[in-house]
């Protein structure tokens, strides 16, 4: 793995020597970075990132990793997108209602950046084809709407030792949660543990402030790249509170009762 003055850069895959004359010209303002510049650029390229829901949360973070240049998104969901959805999943237009979600976001990255490698899956991950689906990415993000899919993407990520950062907003709250299992970590089941967490509430019943899915979305991404760059790790929270604009900030502790890694 490359070295540089910012930290070990985390890719798990052979980096590639060059970036091209159009890949350097697109992300010439990374480059000039001393936190990013020519290795973290090709760290990025030479990264896999699976996105877990393409709703309000993933559209902000496909937009974002996709321009920041990582080299290969696979994103997974079942929907299609559908009026109520434009309010806040900023991936789709009004020509897209009816599509499936995947199949649309897979056109609108593709155009945004095309020396990418976009991986569309029109399916419901479970127990039984989560490992066909997200195969060994470097970075899990969870943007899904249900408990269900988030105990599993953290049941897996813990086996695998991947890297997972998930987000979640209602309301007019939101939270950001990443956990880096390369290395002993807390996990998703240590905050919210499975039998205290099977409330049915989501946008769809409760409602959500759009922007917010936004910035949770946006920070997933942002850490996504932060953590693939060496310049974060372990395990922490951030809470959002969208009306006054707050962020609170905590470190996660293992629970030695978790049913996941206690």
């Amino acid at each position: 793995m490359a070295e540089s003055s910012t930290g070990t850069l985390s890719s798990l895959h052979d980096e590639p020597l060059v970036l091209t004359e159009k890949e350097q010209i697109r992300y010439s303002r990374h480059l000039l970075l001393s936190e990013v510049g020519l290795e973290g650029q090709l760290a990025l390229k030479n990264a896999h990132v699976c996105v877990v829901g393409c709703g309000g949360l993933g559209s902000p973070a496909l937009l974002y990793l996709a321009a920041a240049g990582i080299g290969k998104l696979t994103f997974i969901d079942n929907d299609e997108v559908d009026l109520s959805n434009l309010q806040r999943q900023i991936l789709y237009k009004v020509n897209h209602l009816g599509q499936g979600k995947a199949k649309a976001a897979s056109k609108v990255l593709a155009s945004l950046n095309n020396q990418i490698d976009v991986q569309p899956i029109n399916a419901r991950i479970d127990a039984d084809n989560i490992m066909q689906h997200i195969g060994s990415p470097d970075v899990v993000l969870d943007c899904s709407d249900n408990y269900q899919t988030r105990y599993l993407l953290n049941r897996f990520c813990s086996k695998h030792q991947t890297i997972l950062i998930s987000g979640a907003a209602i309301g007019t709250q939101g939270q950001v949660m990443h956990f880096d299992f390369r290395r002993p970590s807390a996990c998703y089941a240590c905050v919210f543990p499975q039998n205290d967490y099977d409330a049915p509430l989501n946008c769809d019943n409760f409602g959500v402030l759009g922007p917010l899915l936004g910035m949770i979305g946006s920070m997933q991404a942002l850490l996504a790249v932060n953590m693939l760059l060496g310049h974060v790790s372990g395990s922490g929270m951030r809470q959002v509170e969208a009306m006054g604009l707050s962020v609170r900030e905590f470190q996660l502790h293992v629970d030695p009762e978790c049913h996941n890694c206690g």
